[in-house]
């Protein structure tokens, strides 16, 4: 999926006219060689920056920029960033494709208004739980319809917690981290190097992951927050 069907950008269009409520920075890294979804990454993020006048299109080489490419912590591509007033943590590696392309529009608004959207309580719990830096990595595959669900949460959490940074990775691009994490199913999530699970979780229990992982916990012990 490089283009996005009329009908899809007719209600990507009117989600973006009611909930951007601030400019988003799609910042996207490519290169010439050697990378082939970074041609279909980069024209479906170019036309879903023309869905609105609120976001903002920027593409850099991944050897030219490397600057850039470091200060946004940027390692692997194709890779995007979605910045806003501030760089909230949110990365996105390979096609945001099928159901994935709804885990880049969540991102988007998630990034312009600022709000995790999460009740006053879970951001209270999630506190509590994130007292450190967690880098979550959340492994999918654009035919799986639960993954934009986990992969909207965590970016949710990043939004609600500093310490929190995510990044979705589509698993057919990196072969090499489908081996280093065993990804035999998807949505599989990887916190730090010391926490997994797989499938989709309540989001309270993804909070317990979650402190499990900042307390350097190994998967498996289920802390009491």
């Amino acid at each position: 999926m490089s283009e996005v069907p009329e009908d899809i950008a007719e209600t990507v269009v009117k989600r973006f006219e009611e909930e951007l409520k601030k400019p988003v920075r799609l910042v996207y890294f490519t290169q010439e060689m050697e990378c082939p979804f970074c041609a279909q990454t980069h024209q479906l993020l170019e036309t879903v920056a023309k869905l609105s006048e609120n976001i903002g299109f920027e593409v850099y080489d991944f050897v030219k920029d490397k600057e850039k490419a470091e200060e946004l912590g940027i390692e692997k591509i194709p890779a995007l960033a979605i910045l806003g007033g501030k760089d909230y943590g949110l990365r996105f590696y390979g096609i945001p494709s099928g159901y994935e392309f709804q885990t880049l529009i969540e991102g988007i608004i998630l990034v312009s208004s600022g709000d995790s959207q999460l009740p006053s309580e879970a951001v209270e719990v999630l506190a509590k739980a994130a007292t450190s830096p967690v880098h979550i990595q959340i492994f999918v595959i654009p035919t799986c319809p639960v993954c934009p669900v986990l992969g909207a949460m965590a970016f949710q959490f990043a939004v609600a917690n500093s310490n929190i940074s995510v990044d979705i990775v589509e698993i057919a691009e990196f072969p090499h981290l489908v081996n280093k994490y065993n990804v035999i199913g998807t949505p599989k999530a990887a916190l730090n190097e010391t926490t997994q699970f797989e499938g989709l979780v309540p989001p309270m229990q993804f909070i317990n992951f979650i402190q499990q992982a900042a307390q350097g916990s190994p998967t498996g012990i289920s802390p009491t927050i």
